[in-house]
């Protein structure tokens, strides 16, 4: 009987701790299920083949990527902490990935001569979410967790 009477408390108090666990671990940046459902060593392999050479092999950019060039296109932007790429949520990120600058704008009735080429005959869904892993991996801690707020408020307005 004694042990009835403490086993109940423990197998509660452990349930509880159990629990606290995996909703703490879900509502943190970067989360260990939402990490492990991409490969970060193949998005930087990816991106040394499709991105650094128009955004650096250190995601460096190009010079002067905030002026227009003599063809009226920005030069493309640096994705390293020093950009804006952390100022735009996952799904943003990935659909300018996927269907590049112009095509993406042009659905939103926006007309922009984006030097962004869409990578979606290129690249597989999985693939472009690695690389961009692969870029949200190499930003401070600070700007990871600005960034996975915007993702997430977007993604609680439903939006794209």
């Amino acid at each position: 009987m004694r042990y009835l009477v403490w086993s109940v408390p423990i197998t509660v108090a452990a349930a509880a701790f159990t629990y606290w666990l995996s909703t703490s671990a879900s509502s943190d940046v970067g989360s260990a299920s939402k990490a492990e459902s991409y490969d970060i060593e193949e998005g930087a392999l990816l991106y040394a083949e499709n991105c650094a050479s128009c955004h650096g092999a250190d995601l460096e950019g190009q010079p002067e990527w905030r002026t227009p060039g003599a063809d009226g296109r920005l030069p493309a932007p640096p994705h390293d902490e020093t950009g804006h790429t952390w100022h735009h949520p996952d799904s943003l990120l990935f659909d300018y990935t996927k269907l590049g600058g112009a095509t993406l704008l042009a659905r939103q009735g926006v007309e922009f001569d984006s030097g962004m080429p869409g990578f979606a005959d290129v690249l597989t869904d999985q693939r472009i979410h690695n690389i961009l892993a692969f870029i949200r991996s190499t930003w401070p801690d600070r700007i990871r967790e600005v960034q996975a707020a915007r993702t997430e408020a977007d993604e609680q307005r439903g939006e794209n």
